[in-house]
């Protein structure tokens, strides 16, 4: 049941990376359902635009993220890039402070909760749906005095073609944001309103824990550098489609991260530091193990192991 290609990391995997791309192309194939789920890094770091690709083509019909691979998005959509220092901006207090960024985040899960929205769908409208976005804009700035220096995306955000939340959105596919109180920059800044984030963010994990329930038959949930937040989600979720009659058997899990592999009866010494490294005790190992599914851990930075999966998977999906 547990596969991981061939000895080493980055592209030595080739062996398990067209095995895990061929059954993804075989699941979609035969209306089976393709979870991606992703940190935020890979968003920040550009390799999003694979997963981007592989939503356009049909191939994925769920993404879930944390709220930081959000922000990571709604920044990039509106300036084409997302970054600061850190180091520069936490002594004077402007860390994470950017008017756009919370204002309009928190605004869209405002008035997403007054309408009935999850986060993520509340993310997505505010790239595809202008009256959304127009409500939550002129909300910003009632609320909030205008500098006359603030960027205000009432026509579009001019860089949403690098945004997968703006992609998910546009192929009707569920978009779910996990998030937590506290862990977000949003979170610093008067527009916050932790009720209407809970409630938001509690909508998507339901919306999840749904969409699992159509892994009856097999399907494919892939984990790409998220090491707490993917893993237990995942585990909660499939616990819910069991306890209602909806057992995802025959799933197949590919979890994408830089640490070596440690397989499950090498992880039970609590005192080791790998015993809680969850992408590789639940993702790959333990869930698939349980459901008699197939688990697989790829061992490298995201740039080594996305674009060779991902040139299998056109590969498979073009023959």
């Amino acid at each position: 049941w547990y596969r991981n290609g061939l000895p080493g990391g980055g592209p030595d995997q080739s062996a398990g990376l067209a095995e895990l791309a061929e059954y993804i192309v075989r699941c979609r194939r035969a209306d089976k359902p393709v979870v991606v789920m992703t940190g935020a890094h890979p968003i920040k770091n550009g390799e999003i635009s694979i997963v981007i690709d592989l939503i356009e083509r049909g191939l994925v019909t769920l993404y879930a993220t944390n709220l930081a691979g959000a922000i990571h998005s709604f920044e990039l959509a509106l300036t084409g890039a997302s970054s600061e220092s850190v180091r520069d901006a936490l002594p004077v207090g402007e860390f994470g402070m950017a008017f756009e960024t919370g204002a309009y985040l928190n605004y869209a899960i405002q008035v997403g909760c007054e309408n009935g929205y999850g986060l993520g769908e509340a993310m997505g409208r505010l790239y595809g749906d202008a009256d959304f976005r127009r409500q939550v804009i002129d909300r910003a700035f009632a609320r909030h005095p205008d500098t006359g220096q603030y960027l205000k995306p009432y026509e579009g955000f001019p860089y949403a073609g690098a945004c997968v939340l703006a992609a998910a959105y546009g192929k009707g596919i569920p978009v779910c944001v996990h998030a937590s109180i506290g862990t977000d920059i949003t979170d610093q800044h008067p527009s916050f309103d932790p009720a209407a984030k809970g409630a938001a963010s509690g909508a998507d994990f339901l919306v999840f824990a749904e969409h699992l329930c159509g892994f009856t038959s097999g399907g494919v949930v892939l984990n790409i550098g998220t090491a707490i937040m993917g893993p237990e989600v995942l585990l909660k979720a499939v616990s819910m489609a069991a306890n209602v009659g909806c057992k995802p058997d025959g799933l197949w899990t590919g979890s994408f991260d830089v640490r070596p592999f440690v397989f499950d009866d090498q992880a039970r010494d609590e005192s080791q530091a790998y015993y809680y490294l969850r992408d590789q005790k639940s993702v790959a190992t333990r869930i698939p193990k349980v459901f008699g599914g197939v688990g697989f851990y790829f061992q490298g930075l995201h740039r080594e192991t996305l674009p060779p999966l991902y040139q299998h998977i056109i590969r498979a999906a073009e023959a």
